[in-house]
């Protein structure tokens, strides 16, 4: 995407989310504004090796550090609000030595509603357009009426889980991973939880607090550590690896990348943590992006907007 190209683009998407949001809330991410960040470490699988010859991979642990986020680009979205905290974000930096990193960012909804970043944007611009006295059809209607895999998305069920330690993720695309022999193979990442999935009915969810996600893995951590499985679900011939719409039949093979273990919760009030951008471009030797078209757009505006997120913390 050229410069000039990609600024147009970053900006559409920043104001289309901002207006989903009331507003900018400055000094916070435009989407999943509100977060809390634990540090851990990674170890990798003993099978590992055979899919990729990733630096942490080859090493017997690495410090990471995690974010897990309701969906909103409002910092005070109540954790058990029905429709604008989910799905949930999970993003997880591999420290794989000083300024020296690699990224995955992932939610809590198997898939994506669009195979465009355009599409996207239009998605959000019909939301933001469709209020209570938009003329019927609403833009969100005529969106969702033609585009049947963002209808699939919207109405599939996303209920809120009871910990995020009880929450599995998604990474949004697919990855080529390349072995030390030069193997390759395609796969998208999916965090499992150890503890194992639990959600809450709606009545249950109504009964919470509006913060007790992040009480509840504060008080968790505080406790001992929680961990995730990092599994890999491997693509076979003939599965779409450019698609993010598009998912690939259950019965596919998972292989366990590692261990994710968490310990501790980061200081909130660390300026460096505060400053992560993270990336969902991997930028290391052994772990590629697939030809998606979400790679460049998606890591164009996660940068913009952490920019702007830095430069009002500095106002």
């Amino acid at each position: 995407m050229a410069t000039s190209t990609a600024t147009d683009f970053n900006h559409r998407v920043i104001e289309a989310l901002d207006k989903l949001n009331g507003g900018e809330h400055a000094g916070f991410r435009p989407a999943h504004a509100k977060g809390i960040m634990l540090t851990g470490v990674f170890t990798p699988s003993s099978e590992a090796s055979s899919l990729t010859r990733a630096p942490h991979i080859g090493r017997s642990s690495t410090p990471v550090t995690v974010r897990f986020s309701n969906f909103a680009g409002v910092p005070t979205v109540a954790d058990n609000d029905p429709n604008a905290a989910s799905p949930r974000g999970f993003a997880i930096r591999f420290h794989l030595a000083e300024h020296v990193h690699t990224d995955i960012v992932a939610h809590s909804h198997d898939g994506f509603p669009t195979r465009t970043a355009e599409e996207f944007v239009e998605l959000l611009r019909a939301i933001g357009n469709s209020g209570p006295d938009a003329p019927k059809p609403t833009p969100i209607e005529s969106f969702l009426g033609s585009h049947p895999k963002a209808l699939e998305f919207v109405q599939a069920p996303k209920p809120i889980p009871a910990s995020f330690a009880r929450e599995s993720f998604f990474a949004v695309s697919a990855f080529k991973f390349t072995n030390k022999d030069g193997v390759a193979r395609y796969g998208r990442y999916r965090f499992l939880p150890a503890a194992g999935n639990e959600h809450l009915s709606a009545e249950q969810a109504a009964a919470k607090s509006a913060n007790f996600l992040f009480d509840d893995i504060s008080e968790r951590i505080a406790r001992g550590p929680v961990e995730f499985r990092l599994m890999v679900q491997l693509a076979e011939s003939g599965d779409p690896v450019n698609d993010a719409t598009i998912h690939w039949p259950k019965d596919r093979r998972q292989l366990e990348l590692g261990t994710i273990t968490l310990n501790e919760r980061a200081d909130d009030h660390n300026e460096e943590k505060r400053k992560i951008i993270f990336d969902p471009i991997p930028r290391v030797d052994g772990i590629e992006p697939s030809d998606d078209p979400l790679f460049g757009p998606r890591a164009d505006v996660y940068l913009f907007s952490g920019r702007r997120r830095r430069a009002a913390a500095q106002s």
